[in-house]
């Protein structure tokens, strides 16, 4: 792995990880009177996570399958954002944003699946698979019950984004313990270059 790119990489899922894990927490702790708040915190995450995958899809040189992935998964969130802030306030957006939520989510675990089985060379890539199929099963259990579900889907999501955020965090120290590695041997190579 590069490590210019191992060390940029390690950061944003560092803070992707710790938003998802606030954001789990503060949904738990608050799980009947902050439907209508956790709509919002879930269209900020969206809109966070989607601005950091597009900006990873452009800027990681990885296989033209990732890229197009993050893209794909980075433009939906984007569009969930807008549509969770176009419709606040009222009854009929958060039940809309279950839907969304479900469909978020199985973008993205579909993605991070992709990731962790396409990139043979990436740290923690089991964490992408098993943190994906975590992901899918969340939004097709939404997608099953939308109407029903929403103090269930806020429980859930509370969980989700903490185990999510716990997986992400993990992931960004694995991450950077290999750009580190990288780093200090083309470091050691160059030094053995030039004594030469």
């Amino acid at each position: 792995m590069n490590s210019l790119v191992g060390q940029r990489l390690w950061k944003w899922k560092l803070a992707a990880g710790l938003l998802a894990i606030v954001l789990g927490a503060i949904v738990l702790a608050w799980p009947g009177p902050s439907i209508l708040v956790a709509s919002t915190l879930f269209g900020v995450y969206l809109l966070l996570s989607g601005v950091v995958e597009l900006y990873l899809a452009f800027t990681l040189p990885r296989s033209a399958g990732t890229r197009v992935m993050l893209f794909i998964s980075g433009a939906l969130s984007l569009v969930l954002a807008i549509m969770s802030f176009r419709h606040f306030g009222d009854g009929y957006a958060v039940l809309l944003l279950s839907l969304w939520i479900g469909i978020g989510f199985i973008f993205q675990g579909v993605s991070g699946v992709a990731v962790g089985i396409g990139e043979s060379e990436l740290p923690g890539r089991g964490w992408y698979i098993v943190a994906g199929i975590i992901s899918v099963i969340a939004g097709l259990v939404v997608l099953v019950w939308p109407f029903d579900s929403i103090a269930v889907l806020t429980l859930a999501a509370g969980i989700w984004l903490v185990i999510i955020g716990t997986a992400q965090i993990i992931q960004a120290f694995q991450t950077r313990k290999a750009a580190n590695t990288a780093h200090q041997t083309i470091n050691e190579v160059s030094e053995h270059l030039a004594t030469r």
